[in-house]
């Protein structure tokens, strides 16, 4: 068994939790706000996470997203919003 698939095999895969990171990316001259709500192992993954979608989905570069705010929440919260 892999060092990965052994770590994801004794964390259960139920050490998730919801965070909501704000911030700001720049498409052409603009910034643009944006909110995501991500599942992750802790802020540091969470942060990770909003840049790989940011940068898959609208084509920025890291340098050009500014995260303002990591906030964990609950499911409630969640499925509220």
């Amino acid at each position: 068994m892999s060092k990965f698939i052994k770590a994801r095999h004794q964390d259960g895969m139920g050490g998730e939790k919801m965070y909501m990171v704000k911030g700001f990316f720049k498409i052409g001259k603009e910034w643009k706000k944006f909110t995501k709500v991500v599942s992750a192992h802790n802020e540091k993954f969470a942060v990770e996470k909003t840049y790989s979608i940011l940068g898959s989905n609208h084509k920025v570069k890291r340098n050009l997203i500014k995260i303002e705010e990591v906030e964990e929440i609950s499911e409630s919260e969640f499925k509220a919003s």
